[in-house]
């Protein structure tokens, strides 16, 4: 879904910078699988292309990987060597780095990236919002939420893109191109509005489960949170508008399925185990940090997975893709 807009905002850099010798790439929240270097790939790649059809000469292509310290970077460069079997056999230089840190702090020296990527990643806050009641049972806004839970994440989230945003204007060049994919959701009236198969309803589900098993406390779970936000469109480009250090060049909204769309309705466990496994990859540290050994990780995804085959056919689904791209004024 994204790679139409990268594709177009990649060959658009290119061409408004005038071909630079040497280009700097940020990927944002790159973790450290196999598909690490999927999207960086696509980014080399284009740049050559492009560079090929317009006879200019071949940059220099700097390939920043970042995420948190306590990413697994060393696996992460395992994968260079598949990373550069995928480019074309005619590509220029490229270097690879990581970079260590949160991306609501400065990562790069000032006016050195050319083009930003990022990939469902800016919807994790920088930490869980001050002032949530801690005693329904679920880790993050429902419909029975009080209004104030749903303002005190969403300031949060505008606090923390905003000082986002803020960190990548100092770093970018003028120009410079950002390409940012979002779990977001429909503008509906409600705003604490959200679907039987929301993938925190659903989690807030299977650790309800585990609490009247007998295998988890009430009061632990009360006090499991998960620091996200879903903004809607509107909210997003709010908060571009009102930082006003780059200027909106697309926006798309995608239905979000986790990857599954085309499956076989009727398969509906493998639709739930395959979801589990993505929301595990996401949730699993926070759990462990939270719950320590008090939780089986196994069995709360089985039921996890349960719960998505009892919501295959559900229709209401709130939770979009949002992908926006953006230019450095």
């Amino acid at each position: 879904m994204t790679k139409p807009i990268l594709v177009k905002n990649t060959k658009e850099m290119l061409t408004n910078l005038n071909f630079p010798e040497s280009i700097k790439v940020a990927d944002l929240g790159c973790s450290s699988g196999q598909n690490t270097f999927l999207v960086m790939s696509e980014i080399v790649n284009t740049i050559n292309l492009l560079c090929q059809e317009r006879n200019q000469k071949q940059p220099e292509i700097d390939c920043c990987l970042n995420d948190l310290p306590n990413n697994d970077f060393n696996t992460a460069f395992k994968f260079i060597t598949l990373f550069k079997n995928k480019l074309r056999s005619d590509v220029g230089s490229c270097f690879i780095s990581g970079v260590p840190g949160s991306f609501y702090s400065r990562l790069f020296p000032r006016k050195s990236l050319h083009l930003v990527h990022s990939v469902y990643s800016i919807h994790f806050l920088s930490k869980v919002p001050d002032g949530l009641e801690k005693n329904n049972m679920s880790v993050y806004i429902t419909t029975s939420s009080p209004l104030s839970e749903y303002t005190a994440y969403l300031n949060q989230f505008q606090r923390d893109f905003t000082t986002f945003l803020r960190m990548r204007s100092q770093e970018m060049v003028s120009n410079g191109r950002m390409v940012l994919t979002v779990m977001g959701r429909n503008t509906l009236d409600d705003p604490l509005f959200r679907d039987c198969c929301h993938c925190w309803t659903l989690l807030s589900n299977s650790l309800c489960d585990l609490v009247l098993e007998g295998h988890l406390s009430a009061s632990k779970v009360n006090s499991f949170k998960i620091p996200f936000y879903d903004p809607n469109e509107e909210e997003l480009k709010e908060i571009i508008r009102k930082e006003g250090s780059f200027q909106i060049n697309d926006v798309e909204t995608h239905g979000f399925d986790l990857g599954h769309s085309n499956e076989d309705c009727s398969l509906q466990s493998l639709r739930g185990h395959k979801e589990a496994g993505c929301i595990r990859a996401v949730t699993e540290t926070m759990l462990v940090a939270h719950f320590g050994d008090s939780i089986n990780i196994d069995t709360l995804f089985s039921k996890y997975a349960h719960h998505v085959s009892q919501h295959t056919s559900c229709n209401i689904k709130t939770t979009v893709t949002l992908v926006v791209s953006l230019i450095r004024k």
